[in-house]
């Protein structure tokens, strides 16, 4: 450590122009200190004048007529005897010794003039003086604000746009970070980042790319320009590349897509070409950029954007810039977005970015991996256990599970624990997937009589029905805006899913208005959020998976831009509608079906949701017995069954 404090060199204060100003101002207060210090002229009164006058004191005495105001100058030898302290010295040579007030002139005329009938020596000089110093202050005062205003604006324009200097000039700078192997202060390495595995050995291969070259080169290979890293938010894009810039011994720049755009146009093509002029100084490095897409849309498809579009603009010169440097200057660029859908198939081509990198949700694997890196930094009792978390929260990103035990820690520091356990997290799931509890919450026994038979309708269907996802919990509890209660399963671990999986799904989720019909006669609006997942499933199968008979082998998926565009006629429009129907008014009449022949249970789930309000898994097998189906041993993406809460009762 002593070692690397002698090699730093000192940093020297940058320069300001603020500091001139600042050495005037201090120079100006000085001179005006020192002379109001060795300042001494002394007030005296008119008739003090005439004493002095009558013994001969005076040497002269000056009065200034637009002033009012009378100076007094003192003979040598009265100052030496009589008034020492009042000796001339190098700072005040021609200043008076004495000054009064003249009030009115004719009345100090006179006196002067009764003074001279007596015999008195005394002959006054009347002078004019301009002060110029106010006239003056006056023109240069405004001039001074307004150059002081005009370099306070033009000072946070630049800062906030742009740059390096903090001048108007340098509004086209680039505004990367720059993360050195020597200062960096990104703390974030490759043993942070988990359940990425395969992309983190993409990019961990990039690295090596810049550390040994020739390692790769020597067999002919060549170093990828681009590499994108693809995926939905929260799965670790932006946490790996700053692992990247944590692990690389190469110089990293950081900056987001949004920092090119500017009101100023050709900005974002300056602001690119600096930093590619950056990044060939500093190589070989990295360049990345995050939310690429505020810059890489595909061109010419936005409507009225007018002939000079900066966006276009600047992703032309960003295209420019990639194939303008070579492969051995050794500048790789790293990109993230979780729009690959909307950026140009320009930039996406080999030569630009040669590799794009898919990161996916993670499965069970990965989430029980990510739990491990977070509950480091968590005092956790010793009933938690990674494994068991990450089956709890099927479908969670990175950052749900982030999220999911920064939660937990909160809600045991509520309740005054020692360490979090196994409670605080369930706790904190049910709120991420929920919401928040409403305690408050009125609600009258009849709508929460609905409510319990809505949710037994979901949890019967899915227990007894074999492609369903199998039950974790069931809760009446109000959560969150409009949520009542919700039924929450832990699907199956599947890459393909066949017909019947998806139509037991339906039946499941049709489970509670089926129960509501069957156990009152009566529907409610509780279902809003069932019906629209049965809608969307049905017409995915139909129109998408190509799973009806009567539409065919047909998928349009992608291909309906409008409603005034559709690939298909009026006639097959219909045949879709139709077939949607009826799946959905089949798989209702299969719950109605399921739900009156196991008419006992579901009483049984009812009335103990009305009376403990949450049942898990344990609770149900105690209540109507065992899954009669094999449960699965892995499980993967996560879902819910939601309750609406009814527009009536928010009415009221």
């Amino acid at each position: 450590m002593e070692d690397n404090n002698k090699n730093k060199k000192p940093v020297k204060p940058n320069f300001n122009s603020y500091w001139i100003y600042g050495i005037i101002i201090l120079a100006i207060l000085a001179v005006n200190l020192s002379v109001s210090l060795s300042s001494k002229t002394k007030e005296i009164s008119v008739g003090q004048l005439e004493e002095m006058a009558k013994g001969g004191e005076i040497d002269s005495i000056i009065v200034v007529r637009n002033n009012n105001e009378g100076f007094v100058y003192l003979k040598q030898e009265v100052l030496e005897d009589k008034y020492p302290d009042l000796l001339p010295n190098r700072f005040n040579l021609n200043q008076p010794q004495f000054s009064f007030t003249v009030g009115s002139l004719e009345w100090f005329q006179q006196r002067i003039s009764d003074l001279q009938d007596d015999g008195v020596d005394i002959d006054p000089y009347y002078d004019t003086r301009t002060n110029w110093i106010g006239p003056l202050m006056g023109w240069l005062l405004p001039f001074f604000i307004i150059v002081a205003l005009w370099l306070f604006v033009m000072r946070r324009m630049s800062g906030g746009a742009g740059g390096a200097g903090g001048q108007i000039f340098s509004i086209g700078k680039s505004k990367a970070t720059l993360f050195d192997n020597k200062n960096s202060n990104v703390n974030v390495t490759f043993a942070d980042v988990a359940g990425l595995d395969e992309a983190k050995e993409e990019v961990m291969e990039v690295v090596d790319f810049l550390k040994n070259p020739k390692k790769y080169t020597a067999l002919g290979g060549k170093i990828p320009k681009g590499v994108l890293l693809v995926g939905p938010p929260g799965t670790g894009k932006t946490l790996l590349a700053k692992a990247v810039a944590g692990e690389a011994a190469v110089p990293f720049f950081s900056i987001s897509g949004s920092d090119f755009v500017e009101m100023f146009v050709g900005v974002g093509a300056s602001r690119v070409r600096d930093l590619f002029k950056q990044a060939r100084e500093k190589a070989p490095c990295i360049v990345f950029i995050d939310e690429i897409d505020a810059i890489g849309r595909a061109r010419g498809k936005g409507a009225f954007q007018g002939g000079n579009d900066e966006r276009e603009n600047t992703l032309n010169q960003l295209l420019v810039e990639m194939d303008g440097f070579s492969t051995d200057k050794g500048v790789i660029l790293m990109a993230a977005t979780n729009r690959p859908d909307v950026l140009d198939n320009a930039l996406l081509r080999p030569g630009r970015f040669d590799r794009q990198i898919g990161i996916d949700r993670p499965d069970l694997k990965g989430r029980k991996a990510i739990f491990k890196v977070h509950l480091k930094n968590i005092k956790t009792g010793p009933s938690i256990n990674p494994e068991t978390l990450a089956e709890m929260t099927p479908g969670f990103a990175g950052a749900d599970i982030a999220n999911i035990c920064n939660e937990a820690a909160l809600v045991a520091a509520r309740r005054n624990k020692s360490a979090v356990d196994l409670d605080d997290f369930n706790y904190a799931l049910d709120r991420v997937i929920g919401g928040l509890e409403k305690k408050n919450k009125l609600i009258s026994p009849k709508e929460k009589e609905i409510i319990a038979y809505h949710e037994a309708g979901h949890a019967i269907c899915g227990w007894f029905l074999e492609h369903a996802s199998p039950l974790v919990k069931v809760t009446i509890v109000p959560r969150g805006i409009g949520t009542l209660g919700y039924a929450q399963y832990l699907p199956k671990e599947e890459y393909i899913t066949r017909t019947e999986q998806l139509l037991d799904r339906m039946c499941m989720t049709m489970g509670g208005r089926a129960a509501e019909k069957i156990v009152f006669d009566k529907i409610s609006t509780g279902a809003q959020s069932d019906l629209d997942q049965v809608t969307k499933m049905a017409y995915s199968m139909i129109a998408i998976y190509g799973m009806s008979e009567k539409v065919g082998n047909v998928s349009f998926h992608g291909m309906q831009q409008d409603q005034f565009n559709k690939p298909y006629s009026d006639e097959t429009a219909t045949l879709i509608d139709e077939e949607v129907r009826k799946l959905a008014d089949s798989e209702y009449v299969r719950a109605q079906e399921l739900l009156t022949e196991k008419r006992e249970e579901l009483n049984k789930l009812a009335q103990a949701l009305l009376e403990k309000e949450v049942l898990l898994k344990s609770d149900v097998i105690e209540l109507i017995g065992p899954r009669p189906f094999k449960e699965p041993e892995l499980h993967e993406t996560g879902k819910e069954e939601e309750t609406e809460e009814p527009e009536e009762s928010e009415a009221s």
